[in-house]
């Protein structure tokens, strides 16, 4: 019988290094991370700040974010679950949501180090690439993008709260390759793509459209320099049906929670400008008024402190012996009466 040598001895296991947690989790990109929090030594302790953007199935979360030898630290966030004290009540997760929730994490940053009134920002979105300039007394605050894990593709929802912040009044840099209407062909930007996507135009073409006439639709967005889309696009729009009279199951199921509102498609763009306003009046946290929690019933014993078992220590003691001189006084009584 063959032996095989053992190829990782004792002093290999021994001396093995572990990845780190969030590595060996797959939460962390830490060839991502060094680079975006690497600080110049000539800066001292000058924090580098990130926007940290990250979605989950409910919720968008924004914050502002710099890294220190105990741990990150958070100077601003904003959330999504936010929007319904600005007025959008539906649509929480969406490249128009993004936008919005950027947006108002740049004010709220702002205002908290009281540069909100030397950057306002773009004040309407129009969807054109947009940098903040310099003023004359503090320069804007920089942050760098941190997208984690994220596929970074064109039109990206991630990109949508990048331009939410950068329109807020903050500096982050960047590229508009990635924002939605970008075309590949003629390698420029498509500015009233971008504006539909920000405005919550892509949900309300597929409230108005047809299914069939979806994907023609959608190919236009993303292809915008091809006239045959176009073409086919305003030919389908001529002859189109709505989706509420196509699938009506279908548009009641999709579209429930704009229903109970009474949102239409033409209402969309229109909520939309008045939520930018609103953030922009009141980007402050309001916290919420949470009710005091019940006082549950306590069944096991609470720990007493040394000087209450003392102080229970010697009134037993004292129980003991006045029991136990109780007892000798009736054994002398017995004895009497005998």
């Amino acid at each position: 019988m063959a032996f095989a040598k053992a190829q990782k001895t004792k002093a290999y296991f021994k001396r093995y290094q572990v990845k780190f947690k969030r590595r060996r989790e797959g939460k962390t990109d830490y060839r991502a991370r060094i680079r975006l929090i690497n600080q110049d030594k000539n800066k001292y302790n000058t924090p580098k700040y990130r926007i940290v953007v990250r979605f989950s199935n409910k919720d968008i979360t924004a914050q502002i974010i710099s890294a220190s030898i105990a741990g990150d630290l958070v100077l601003a966030s904003a959330y999504s679950h936010e929007l319904p004290r600005y007025g959008l009540e539906v649509g929480l997760t969406n490249y128009a949501a993004a936008y919005c929730t950027g947006l108002l994490l740049a004010r709220r940053v702002l205002k908290q180090l009281e540069m909100d009134d030397e950057y306002e920002g773009n004040v309407e979105a129009t969807g054109e690439d947009y940098s903040v300039e310099p003023a004359d007394t503090r320069r804007p605050f920089r942050a760098l993008l941190d997208v984690g894990l994220l596929k970074t593709t064109t039109g990206n929802r991630v990109f949508g709260a990048l331009k939410g912040a950068l329109d807020g009044g903050l500096d982050i840099p960047h590229s508009d390759k990635r924002f939605a209407g970008f075309s590949k062909d003629s390698k420029q930007l498509d500015a009233d793509v971008h504006r539909k996507y920000i405005y919550g135009g892509h949900v309300a073409a597929y409230m108005r459209v047809r299914p069939c006439c979806l994907f023609v639709l959608m190919t236009c967005y993303l292809y915008p320099s091809k006239k045959l889309y176009k073409r086919l696009v305003t030919f389908y729009i001529w002859l189109h049906q709505t989706l509420m009279e196509d699938e009506p199951e279908k548009y009641q199921t999709h579209f429930s929670e704009y229903i109970k509102k009474g949102i239409e498609a033409d209402d969309i763009e229109g909520l939309y400008k008045k939520v930018h306003a609103a953030i922009r009046a009141d980007p402050s946290v309001k916290k919420s008024d949470k009710p005091q929690p019940k006082a549950h019933k306590r069944y096991n014993l609470k720990k007493l402190t040394y000087d209450e078992r003392k102080a229970r220590l010697v009134e037993r003691l004292n129980a003991l012996n006045s029991a136990a001189n109780a007892d000798d006084d009736d054994d002398d009584d017995d004895e009497d009466d005998e």
